[in-house]
């Protein structure tokens, strides 16, 4: 998934840092507990901005993981979480990933949430032998080489992209379709990917390129009226935007405001607008009514159900229904501690780090979003589940259905 671009931010905006113990969910302290090394799991992603949503969600995922661990009392080690605030972005992600690497007790991350920030973040966990599980990073140039330290909780943009290709044409019936990219890393990929599967099912497809000029939430109804209004003339039967929340907000207020409506039209987004900002980003707001949202989800359960919810919210205040790759975020933490088990559990962090992911390299578990076990590339061994359709109705998101 995702990158924000946000060149008004210094890197010095990161924001204080601050490490969190998790609280036991039930009981006392195992018996102990004091004796025992405590490790640092990070999660790295978006805790301020217009995308804060998904670094909330990826951080209620590790806590309640964490929480649960800690209360079992059956692991040699305590585990604390640290966040680290990157604003979905590739120019603040640099500062938030040394910070990471300079946190003495950290083990792994989490994260980073978005592709464009696990991209540039990437030279420095893995020149410091530090995992990173990202539970929504979906660019498939993430994933390459062999034991790799990127691994991901998430299907790539091949699965995505197919999938909304696939509803778009095979459900949707779409036969004239025009696919925008926002020229960011991740945008611009998943777009490659619907444009070219379109194609391949028998679409006339046509593609543009815009940048991304929202700026994290700061722009303003109009910024796309010119590509709205040539859209609305052109009139194709559906568009794809590949981008995020509150560019795709903007977009969608000017296309109403040419006419070019969902009411007419099947208008559609991947998983970074998959988001609460989508909503209040769009202006009218009823323009973002009847567009379509896709996820990259993996397995055929995408969101904690049942006790599991129940239990997530009361620890958190999150609510589960909502709280998109949270379950991603819970698989990837425990992928961690399972690692951290089976690792050699030395007094050196260098050497536990390390251990950390080759470990993550044979882990294998049945979690809540399916089969969790890493392929070399750090692409999950079964990673062709399904894909959640969502549609925004009277203002709200709403789970449609899955394909595949």
């Amino acid at each position: 998934m995702k990158l924000r671009w946000n060149k008004t931010v210094a890197l010095a905006s990161i924001g204080a840092l601050a490490m969190t113990a998790i609280p036991l969910v039930a009981g006392s302290a195992p018996s102990g507990a004091s004796s025992k090394p405590t490790y640092v799991i990070g999660v790295q992603g978006p805790f301020t901005g217009a995308d804060s949503d998904y670094g909330d969600y990826d951080y209620a995922g590790v806590e309640f993981a964490v929480s649960q661990a800690n209360a079992s009392g059956k692991y040699p080690f305590t585990l604390t979480t640290e966040k680290f605030d990157d604003q979905g972005s590739s120019t603040v992600a640099p500062g938030a990933a040394q910070k990471a690497v300079g946190t003495k007790t950290l083990v792994a991350i989490v994260g980073p949430a978005f592709s464009g920030a696990s991209q540039v973040s990437y030279q420095y966990y893995h020149a410091a032998n530090i995992a990173e599980v990202s539970p929504s990073a979906t660019a498939v140039a993430l994933a390459s080489g062999t034991n790799s330290s990127f691994l991901r909780t998430v299907a790539d943009d091949s699965v995505q992209g197919s999938a909304d290709a696939t509803y778009l044409v095979k459900t949707k019936g779409v036969k004239n379709l025009t696919v925008i990219g926002d020229e960011s890393f991740y945008g611009a990929g998943l777009a490659k990917v619907v444009a070219t599967q379109a194609k391949a099912l028998g679409a006339k497809v046509t593609t543009k390129s815009i940048a991304n000029i929202n700026e994290g939430g700061g722009g303003n109804a109009g910024a796309y009226s010119t590509l709205a209004t040539s859209l609305a003339q052109s009139d194709p039967s559906a568009i794809f935007y590949g981008g995020y929340a509150p560019e795709f907000g903007l977009l969608l207020g000017d296309l109403a405001s040419d006419g070019y409506t969902t009411s007419k039209h099947v208008i559609m987004s991947g998983d970074g607008s998959n988001d609460p900002a989508l909503l209040t980003s769009t202006s009218p707001a009823t323009a973002a009514n009847g567009s379509f949202l896709s996820e990259s989800a993996t397995g055929k359960v995408s969101y904690f159900t049942g006790k599991l919810a129940t239990e997530f919210t009361k620890l958190t205040g999150v609510k589960a229904a909502v709280a998109i790759y949270a379950a991603q975020s819970y698989d990837g933490a425990n992928a961690i501690i399972k690692a951290l088990v089976a690792d050699k559990a030395t007094s050196s962090i260098a050497t536990l780090r390390s251990e950390t992911v080759a470990s993550l390299h044979n882990v294998s578990f049945t979690g809540v979003t399916g089969p969790i076990a890493f392929q070399s590339d750090g692409n999950l061994k079964v990673d062709k589940g399904s894909v959640q359709i969502s549609e925004v109705k009277k203002g709200k998101i709403k789970l449609l259905t899955s394909v595949g």
